[in-house]
Order: structure tokens, then C-alpha cells, then sequence
């Protein structure tokens, strides 16, 4: 016999190349014999060599996914920020937070001088009293012309009165004609008189409506001015976590300027770009897979919350907005996340493409075929067993795998590679790798 030595580590070999040493192993030991033999010595050689049973390598069918997902790389966000700015000019009197400190809503986390505009305001709030005893005074005036109208309306009636009495006397030849033309022309002054009244009472009235629409006017002016007096103080619009703080107690702040940011770290957004060709295997509301480098241990689960409807013209890549949530409040800003759109398909049973055929590759011409052959070891005993050749439907491919659709069952056993052609029944040789352990006894 020849013993072959130095056989290399099958650990570092797959089983593609694992395949053409055992080939290379039986060529080169035939030659060595055929060379080294008498020829009759030389045809025993091959005939035995030509009755050794085949080596195959043997694997265990299983459920996989047959691609896995792409990972995309994004940076972790907050899912809002707000920048909290002045609207009043102001020296900065005090800023009771820092970064990394928690605000709560409606907060007060800063305060500016309000002096002036405190002045402003009570400036505004004493013409409004002015104003509103003017409205006082009118409405006082009015009162006073509607009584002068009732009492130019008794004296028109008395006088009408007494016109008329005149003029019965005056019929009678009771009275001379001067006395009762007298009482008419009476009559008439009285009758002037109520409507000027009247008048008055419509000015006055008028002066009132006018003194009410400043007093308006001046209410609009007080609510502005005690409206900048609160912006002196900065009031935090959401809980969060501080983000920034730009000033610091003593500087003079303009309208506009920025104070502190204010971060809501309750969940967290990464924005990666996908390609276009992928964008059709993802939806809103989709779930993600998201890990983070800052804990490779962890995996986080979010769900896709917005796909932006426009695509970078060069790259053709969409950005893709994911949430994931952060309720421990450990999760900060600028972290490097890779994300992974979790499959929608079931997993099958996947053998690698060197199984079909028994570990032959298979000629179908220019098209993969849908369907091929899988020998399933049966009968092992010791070192050897038998196999089985069966039909099997075949699915997708990638990676040098292929999906079984059926024919072959999750747990059985299958050349995965062999040194020659096998042949329905024939007895095989497991190697190294494909055997089963010896059971304790």
C-alpha cells in the first residue's frame, strides 16, 4: 500500500477543492502503482482501485434563509431637536441647565432682563385706564344729553299746548292775535330744541363708540407688551435632553439668537440610502433589524416610518428614515447603526449547488434548471453507506446555494461532494468529516 502523507488541514478546504484532491489523491496513486508495478501487478492495482468505493463528503439538510439581507449604514439621531432662540433683546440673567442635563416641559430653564420692557408694559397699561375713564366720561355725557332731550320733549308738548289754547281764544276774540302767535313761536323753539337735543345724544353716543375702539386698540397694545415681557423667560417646548448651550449668564442676547438645544431622545432615527433596485422589498410600517457598534452585543428592533419620494440623480440611492425605540434613554446622537430590512421570506431548505448531481457539476445548457438530483446516504454502517438518488425541485439560487422546494427533508443526509459520479445504490465511502461519532457503550 502507499501511504499518502502530509494530507492538508480539511478545515482550510472546501468542498469544491476538497473534491479535486480526493480526484488528484486516486489519479496520482494509480500512476504511482501502474509505474512502479509489473503489468500484471499494475491491472490487479486498477481493478481494485476501480471496485474501492466512492469517497463523499455527507451534510445534514437544514432551513435557511437562502440571500441575507443587505446592511445599510446610518448615523443615530434624535427623533426631534428644537433650537430654542430669543425674540426679545435681553441680557442673560440666568441659565439654570447644562448639557447632558433632563428638562421637562413648560420648564423654565432661562431668564433675561426684563426692566424695559417691564416699563413698556406699564406704560400700556396706564394709557389703557385712561382711555377707559374716557369711555367712562362719554357714556356719562350721553346720559346727560338723553335727559336734555326729555326734557326739551316736555317743553315742546307744553308748549304745542299752549299754542293751541291760544288759538281757540284767539277764534273766540278772547285775545289779541299778537298773544297767540306769541305761544306758536314758542311751539317752534321748543320743537328746535328737542332736536338738537337729539342730536347731542347721537354725538355723544358716537365719542363713546370711538373712546370704546382705543380702549381696544390699547388692550391689543397691553397683551403685545405682556406678551415680549414673557418671552424673557425661555421655557422649555419639549422634554429632552440638552443638547447645546450657547450662551452662558451675562451676554447680551438678540432676537434670534440661538440659547440652547433641546434633544428628544425617547426614540431613535437613523437615515440610511438604499438602492433603488431594493426599494420595491420595502414598505412603511416595515420591521428592521438595527445594531449598533457602540453595542455589538444588542439588537435593536424599529420599523421604516418614512421613504422619501425622491432618489439622489447620480447615485440613484433613496433615503430611507427607520425609528428604533430608546426608553433606557442610552442610546445618544452620532452613533454609527447598521441596519438590516428584516425578510418577509420564509426560510427553506437550502443544499449547497455541488450536491445536485451528487457532487458533479451538472450540464443543463444555457439555462439553470428547475429541477435536479440529490443522493440521500442510507444504510451506513462503519465507514461506508449507501445512496439513494432523488429528484428534487429546485428554487432560487445565490451564493452557490440552492432553494429545495421538495424532495428533500430537513435532517436527512446528502452527499454534498464526491470523488467520481455516483450511481443510484452504489456504496460510498464517508470521509473524515461525514462520519458519525462512535457511540459510548
Amino acid at each position: 500500500m502507499i501511504e499518502i502523507a502530509k494530507m492538508p488541514k480539511l478545515a482550510k478546504i472546501n468542498l469544491n477543492q476538497y473534491h479535486r484532491y480526493l480526484g488528484s489523491v486516486l489519479v496520482v496513486g494509480v500512476a504511482i502503482i501502474t509505474s512502479s508495478c509489473t503489468p500484471k501487478e499494475a491491472a490487479d492495482a486498477q481493478s481494485q482501485e476501480k471496485n474501492r468505493p466512492t469517497a463523499v463528503n455527507v451534510g445534514v439538510s437544514k432551513t435557511e434563509t437562502l440571500a441575507p439581507s443587505p446592511t445599510y449604514t446610518g448615523s443615530t439621531e434624535p427623533i426631534k431637536t428644537v433650537s430654542m432662540r430669543s425674540q426679545v433683546e435681553g441680557q442673560l440673567l440666568g441659565l439654570n441647565v447644562d448639557v447632558g442635563d433632563f428638562v421637562k416641559q413648560g420648564q423654565i430653564i432661562a431668564q433675561l432682563d426684563d426692566s424695559i420692557l417691564r416699563t413698556q408694559l406699564n406704560a400700556a397699561e396706564a394709557e389703557l385706564a385712561a382711555l377707559k375713564s374716557e369711555v367712562a366720561r362719554s357714556n356719562s355725557q350721553v346720559s346727560n344729553a338723553r335727559a336734555q332731550v326729555e326734557s326739551a320733549r316736555l317743553e315742546l308738548t307744553q308748549a304745542q299746548a299752549d299754542s293751541q289754547r291760544q288759538q281757540s281764544l284767539l277764534r273766540e276774540g278772547a285775545i289779541a292775535s299778537q298773544t297767540a302767535q306769541q305761544t306758536q313761536t314758542e311751539a317752534r323753539t321748543a320743537a328746535q330744541t328737542l332736536r338738537a337735543a337729539v342730536q347731542t345724544v347721537t354725538t355723544e353716543q358716537q365719542a363713546v363708540a370711538a373712546a370704546q375702539g382705543r380702549v381696544i386698540a390699547q388692550q391689543a397694545v397691553v397683551t403685545q407688551e405682556q406678551k415680549r415681557r414673557s418671552y424673557t423667560r425661555l421655557i422649555a417646548p419639549i422634554s429632552g435632553i440638552v443638547l447645546q448651550r450657547l450662551q452662558e449668564p451675562g451676554d447680551l442676547i438678540q432676537p434670534g439668537n440661538e440659547v440652547l438645544q433641546i434633544a428628544d431622545f425617547s426614540r431613535i432615527q437613523v437615515r440610511v440610502e438604499v438602492s433603488d433596485k431594493q426599494l420595491g422589498n420595502i414598505s412603511t410600517g416595515q420591521s428592521i433589524s438595527v445594531k449598533l457598534d457602540a453595542f455589538p452585543q444588542e439588537t435593536l428592533n424599529g420599523q421604516v416610518t418614512r421613504i422619501y419620494p425622491a432618489a439622489d440623480a447620480t447615485a440613484r440611492l433613496v433615503p430611507i428614515e427607520v425609528v428604533i425605540p430608546n426608553s433606557n434613554g442610552k442610546i445618544g446622537s452620532g452613533l454609527l447603526a447598521r441596519v438590516s430590512f428584516i425578510s418577509s421570506n420564509q426560510e427553506s431548505v437550502v443544499v449547497p449547488q455541488s450536491a445536485l448531481g451528487g457532487g458533479q457539476r451538472e450540464q443543463t445548457g444555457q439555462k439553470e434548471s428547475n429541477t435536479g438530483t440529490v443522493f440521500i446516504v442510507t444504510q451506513e454502517a462503519e465507514n461506508k453507506a449507501k445512496v439513494v438518488a432523488r429528484p428534487v425541485t429546485l428554487g432560487d439560487r445565490a451564493d452557490g446555494k440552492v432553494e429545495v422546494l421538495s424532495g428533500l427533508k430537513v435532517g436527512e443526509r446528502y452527499v454534498t461532494a464526491s470523488s467520481k459520479p455516483l450511481k443510484n445504490g452504489e456504496t460510498v465511502n464517508l470521509s473524515i468529516l461525514s462520519r458519525k461519532p462512535a457511540a459510548k457503550g
